[in-house]
């Protein structure tokens, strides 16, 4: 278990600055970690991965915050938008961790990957509508209320904190994506309590044989966010410098080499 908690905490340093970064909480490549290692360590394979899902999200709680505090520093987080977002965001993620615990575990791996992909495509050849310059008002109103919903029931499935999706939809409404990241990363906090509570409450009886609360496995989900909050910073400061077009271009690389990586543990 020590030997498992040091590889926690790397997991959790190269989560946070995936989360400054990139604003999406670590949480993709958490999964695809978490869901070769926690076997390893007397998770049963067939709960690998509910485990893995849910483990990640509860870490993201910590992750993202910690991440929308440093955007937040750099007046990087529409805070209009999150308002707006998080009601459908909280309820998706509560239906979707439902919908999750119900799938078997090797359709749940295929799921994960096949969204990496689609989503890695979305934002490599998906347009942005025009804006002067970087500054647009804060996406707003329903349609932004109904986009938290079903970014929350998805997100509780995949097990992330919605950056994958919050980003390219603000990109899409005109957002720089350096403040497209920053809001995610406040919207993924949304997502990581109602998502890990659902895991938690949604899971069976005996879900795991030891350290977890449903399917969240508590060394996991601790260790990864106590690194996690202490690298996220330094995410966020790489992405202020980076170019937003070379910042789409790095999501969409990392999105298709974790895909990648699901397909092939499978």
């Amino acid at each position: 278990m020590a030997v498992a908690l040091l590889v926690f905490l790397a997991l959790g340093a190269v989560a946070g600055v995936l989360a400054g970064l990139l604003g999406v909480g670590g949480g993709l490549v958490l999964v695809a970690a978490l869901a070769w290692l926690l076997p390893t360590l007397g998770v049963p394979q067939e709960a690998a991965m509910h485990a893995a899902l849910a483990s990640s999200l509860a870490s993201i709680v910590l992750t993202a915050a910690a991440s929308a505090r440093a955007h937040a520093s750099r007046g990087s987080v529409l805070w209009p938008t999150v308002a707006w977002m998080v009601p459908g965001l909280l309820i998706g993620g509560w239906l979707g961790s439902g919908l999750a615990v119900r799938i078997d575990d090797d359709v749940l791996r295929w799921i994960v990957a096949g969204y990496c992909f689609i989503a890695a495509a979305q934002l490599t050849f998906g347009g942005s509508r025009s804006a002067v310059g970087d500054i647009v008002p804060a996406p707003k109103g329903v349609p932004m209320a109904a986009a938290g919903l079903g970014i929350g029931a998805v997100s509780a499935v995949v097990g992330i904190g919605g950056g994958s999706m919050t980003v390219p939809l603000l990109v899409w409404r005109g957002v720089a994506p350096v403040r497209a990241v920053g809001t995610s990363s406040a919207c993924g906090v949304a997502i990581g309590i109602a998502s890990a509570v659902g895991y938690a409450l949604h899971a069976p009886a005996g879900a795991l044989p030891q350290y977890g609360i449903g399917y969240v496995y508590l060394p996991a989900a601790i260790g990864v966010a106590a690194a996690s909050v202490l690298a996220a910073p330094y995410g966020m400061r790489l992405a202020h410098r980076l170019h937003g077009d070379t910042l789409k271009r790095v999501f969409a690389a990392f999105l298709a080499l974790v895909g990648t990586s699901l397909v092939l543990g499978g």
